[in-house]
């Protein structure tokens, strides 16, 4: 998740310092996703350096604003044009923990699985609620919740049938004399 591309972006529409960042972040992104307020204002100092946004001064209160400079606007209208790169996909720790299970001894493989679909179809589950729930509320949630919750609905069916499939690979591999 590119935090850098996400603060220029929220940039764009005002001046802002970055608790309000993190607050309309969080708020835009249905809070699926909480930021480190630490981690805004080391974002927000890159950025910075970068000339991609700069400071306005405080807003009497004591808060350092910032704005976005003409080369973030450029920044975050490239990362807007371009599609997400899924060259390099992000380490996954279910599939690192499975793949280490099936190759070492002593490891119940069958148990992890188990393990991880009982929070895999939690997960999906309150999903599904939160989202019946956004749906069906007078005071609907907005657009931009709700496809994040569509996301995260996905995600959990997709690791629930992942998790299947590797049941019965597993399966397989006791057929066919593999270990583990």
């Amino acid at each position: 998740m590119s935090i850098r591309h996400s603060l220029l972006a929220l940039l764009q529409d005002r001046p802002r310092y970055g608790y309000e960042l993190r607050i309309e972040f969080e708020d835009r992104t249905g809070a699926a996703w909480p930021l480190n307020i630490g981690q805004v204002y080391t974002t927000l100092d890159r950025l910075e350096r970068d000339g991609l946004v700069s400071k306005d001064g405080d807003d009497g209160g004591g808060h350092v604003v910032y704005s976005i400079t003409a080369a973030g606007a450029e920044e975050v209208a490239a990362w807007f044009a371009g599609a997400v790169d899924r060259g390099n996909p992000p380490r996954n720790e279910i599939a690192i923990k499975l793949a280490l299970a099936v190759t070492l001894p002593g490891v119940d493989t069958s148990a992890v699985i188990q393990s991880q679909r009982e929070v895999s179809v939690k997960a999906l589950q309150e999903h599904t609620q939160a989202r019946k729930a956004a749906s069906g509320s007078k005071g609907s949630m907005d657009t931009a919740g709700l496809l994040v919750l569509d996301s995260l609905i996905f995600q959990a069916e997709a690791e629930v049938r992942w998790l299947d499939l590797c049941e019965a690979r597993m399966v397989q591999a006791h057929g066919n004399g593999g270990a583990n």
